[in-house]
């Protein structure tokens, strides 16, 4: 995954990651699910695990704990998430690569593991996801804050949810850029440092016409015909 791409994945730049199901099926079908694929991606950015995720959810819960502390303290990390967001069928990442290759291995350990847990709870069998995703290259910073715009707007824009509860669409890093959550999964301090408040951001998520009016020129970087 990840091989013989036109996009050159460099460390210290930063990518809009997308894959979605095969065939356009669902792969998040529900919270549960949608849980355990959050849980998957804020486990899978650490270079050196001392096991699978499927083994650290038999430990018992302090043993969790004690064994998140440690890899977090002591583990360097594949890649920062900047933001990402969670769909129906498909998934979004804005991920800055921290290691020689780590993009690539962090979103095959992602979507290993997420595919082993859903096949077996679904009892099938083959790829859930598409064989290799897609990822594009952010170029400067305002690309980057509306980019990050794009990807949290995204279940309002797929028209899954309104836009009135998207802060609390809990599949997204969007409730924690606001401070609704605190999942230390995301580093948005890169993007956040554009902006004065949450709610300064908040504005700038939700200022449609704006949107509209930059979606045109960042067209290339949101994958969108993907889709």
């Amino acid at each position: 995954m990840g091989t013989n791409r036109k996009t050159i994945l460099a460390n210290g730049e930063i990518y809009h990651v997308l894959n979605r199901g095969v065939e356009k099926r669902p792969t998040f079908t529900d919270k549960r699910e949608l849980q355990r694929a959050v849980d998957t991606l804020k486990f899978y950015r650490f270079a050196d695990l001392p096991f699978k995720l499927s083994k650290f959810f038999n430990l018992p819960h302090d043993e969790r704990v004690k064994t998140l502390e440690r890899v977090e303290k002591e583990n360097s990390k594949l890649v920062e998430v900047i933001c990402f967001c969670l769909m129906p069928n498909h998934f979004h990442f804005l991920l800055k690569q921290l290691q020689d290759n780590g993009i690539s291995i962090f979103v095959s350990r992602f979507s290993n593991s997420y595919a082993k847990y859903f096949n077996t709870k679904h009892e099938r069998v083959g790829p859930l996801f598409q064989g290799r995703f897609k990822a594009v290259h952010i170029e400067n910073d305002e690309q980057l804050i509306h980019v990050s715009r794009y990807i949290h707007l995204n279940p309002v824009v797929s028209y899954l949810i309104e836009t009135e509860i998207l802060e609390s669409y809990q599949w997204s890093s969007y409730p924690e850029y606001l401070k609704l959550i605190n999942s230390q999964i995301t580093d948005k301090e890169l993007v956040m440092s554009f902006f004065k408040t949450e709610d300064k951001y908040k504005q700038f998520v939700l200022n449609q016409a704006d949107y509209g009016k930059n979606l045109e020129q960042i067209k290339h970087l949101t994958l969108e015909d993907e889709v």
